[in-house]
């Protein structure tokens, strides 16, 4: 798996959202292109924006125990996986504003770097190794990059 903390991938993943138009049409799933930026923003907005209500004990222990590895191993995501409540996006999005703000998140976590992640708590997780990070980051984008074919 690419290292989303390496310069160089986070370029290569910048310079694939920036070929995306908003009417980019994907090869399988619901979403529109500006969906799925905002999408793509989820994961870094619970680490950034502390928007996302964490989930209750009980769930966090079921996420931990039955989805985190699903979600944090190098093994592709299947076609048209189920995906949490918080990351579903239905609403029209500005697709501009979308980019910009995946765009953001990635630089600002390439320059945060890799060890700050070490150890750092995941919402639904709990703490991860800056492997789990890099997987559920560099795994999720490229997922949905693929999906809309850049």
């Amino acid at each position: 798996m690419k290292n989303i903390f390496d310069p160089a991938v986070t370029e290569e993943q910048i310079r694939r959202i920036r070929a995306l138009r908003a009417d980019t049409r994907p090869q399988c799933g619901k979403m529109n292109a500006a969906q799925m930026l905002a999408h793509c923003s989820v994961p870094y907005e619970m680490v950034y924006e502390q928007i996302h209500p964490r989930p209750n004990a009980l769930v966090r222990f079921l996420l931990k125990t039955f989805v985190k590895k699903g979600v944090v191993n190098e093994k592709p995501y299947p076609r048209n996986s189920p995906t949490a409540p918080a990351f579903k996006i239905t609403d029209p999005r500005d697709f501009q504003r979308e980019q910009e703000r995946l765009i953001g998140y990635l630089e600002r976590t390439r320059d945060r770097g890799a060890a700050s992640f070490d150890g750092y708590e995941s919402n639904s997780f709990g703490p991860m190794t800056v492997t789990e990070w890099n997987n559920l980051f560099y795994k999720h984008l490229d997922h949905h990059l693929t999906q809309f074919g850049v």
